[in-house]
């Protein structure tokens, strides 16, 4: 079978530049529909087969869309790596340049080339989801801001001022269009394809509507992660040995390496399912007392609710409270 050709893409707003591997060929084009014609030309020009060529590229957000659905529609594979894993994989540099980056992200693909994970088309609803999720923490940390600033004003200032007037006016219509994004996001999973997946996450005492729909979003409906281990290591649960020799025993912990967001949200689903659900509620009880961390026993209980949740979707069940049932 012929090898993949590895094309490294350093992705910006205007421009994208590309290199590729082995050919030791460069071209920068315009992140529009006439510089993806142009790369159509670039690959031609090489002689390359789409059907043998692997682009690698950085996370970038929204810069990439149009990109992605581009290569979807030439069906040129694609992987999405994160900017810290390239970054820490090429050791010792010196200089950037788009033109380096791109020749970097190339040299990381070429070497990772047998284990790439290339994308697949993105759920239009779900990524109508992720953009309605990122607007609204948005708009809750303006809101947010906004409060605090009141709080400062009325130290100095009266009630009826002006200023503190305006202030509320900003909030109240935050607080508006926040309530009006949390209702398209209701309305939009219940039209979904993964509604059923959604009903059975929320089953599970102590998960919400944000936390099911974030997961829904950051798991891409459960196709990204293969079990809940993995996803509990993405969110920063996951707990590692620190050992060295026979001098370095380090207790285990987790990584900061994680996703912030989602972590917070399960810190926040953690601590209400030990106020509702029984089992929890002992076990974090039990732990505590026996002079254990809350801090770690709230990891724990992260872990046991991303695990719950795996296991109603594997399954296709909602959660069963057994506890209840032998008690």
């Amino acid at each position: 079978m012929k090898l993949l050709d590895i094309i490294g893409a350093d992705i910006s707003k205007s421009t994208i530049d590309l290199f590729c591997y082995g050919l030791n060929s460069y071209v920068q084009i315009s992140n529009d529909v006439t510089g993806f014609k142009k790369l159509q030309l670039w690959l031609k020009k090489l002689q390359l087969d789409t059907g043998h060529v692997a682009i690698v590229m950085e996370h970038t957000g929204f810069y990439s869309y149009h990109f992605e659905n581009f290569l979807h529609l030439q069906a040129i594979r694609f992987s999405k790596v994160p900017a810290l894993v390239i970054k820490r994989s090429l050791g010792l540099v010196r200089g950037k340049t788009d033109k380096v980056d791109a020749e970097r992200i190339a040299a990381y693909g070429y070497e990772k080339r047998d284990k790439l994970h290339f994308e697949k088309p993105a759920d239009p609803q779900l990524h109508r989801l992720q953009i309605l999720l990122g607007t609204r923490a948005r708009l809750i940390k303006e809101r947010a801001s906004c409060l605090c600033a009141i709080k400062a004003y009325a130290i100095f200032l009266s009630k009826n001022d002006s200023i503190i007037l305006g202030q509320m006016r900003v909030v109240k219509t935050l607080t508006r269009e926040i309530k009006a994004i949390e209702q398209e996001m209701k309305k939009l999973v219940s039209e979904s394809t993964f509604k059923e997946n959604f009903q059975l996450l929320i089953s599970i005492k102590g998960v919400g509507i944000m936390v099911a729909t974030t997961t829904l979003v950051k798991t891409k409906n459960f196709t990204v992660f293969k079990n809940g281990r993995k996803f509990s290591c993405y969110c920063g649960s996951a707990p590692f040995d620190h050992s060295s020799g026979s001098s370095i025993r380090k207790k285990t912990r987790i990584s900061h390496l994680a996703d912030k967001t989602m972590k917070t949200l399960l810190t926040q689903s953690a601590r209400t399912a030990i106020q509702f659900d029984k089992e929890l509620k002992e076990y974090y009880q039990r732990r505590t007392q026996m002079g254990k961390s809350k801090r770690s026993t709230i990891n724990i209980v992260r872990n046991k609710l991303i695990h719950r949740m795996f296991a109603v979707i594997k399954r296709q069940s909602p959660f069963v409270d057994k506890y209840l049932k032998t008690a």
